[in-house]
């Protein structure tokens, strides 16, 4: 009889400690959550932002350090103009803009 309780209560006590890990386990994945992806994705959606309101004569810096002028956008393609003899044009994906400096509208 007393092995029979032993045994009753012993899974009794496994099952209260699944219950336990699983919510461990949710409160983990919560934290990471708001720790990890949560501000990830609001770094993407800045990121998407800038580049959606990216105009012509707006100067740029790449993601490979490099400063320039955007002189054409079509698409996802912008072509950006480096230094000043204006004979450097190169092409480039608008992912690769790291940084937008507005130009100054003439008021």
């Amino acid at each position: 009889m007393s092995a029979i309780l032993a045994n009753s209560s012993a899974s009794a006590s496994g099952g209260m400690g699944m219950f336990g890990m699983i919510i461990w386990l949710v409160v983990i994945f919560g934290f990471m959550y708001f720790l990890m992806i949560r501000p990830q994705k609001k770094e993407q959606k800045k990121k998407d932002l800038m580049l959606s309101e990216v105009a012509v004569g707006d100067t740029v810096l790449t993601t490979s350090g490099f400063y320039g002028t955007i002189i054409d956008i079509v698409d996802d393609t912008v072509i950006v103009e480096f230094g000043n003899n204006k004979n450097c044009r190169i092409p480039m994906q608008k992912a690769a803009i790291a940084d937008v400096e507005k130009a100054e509208s003439a008021s």
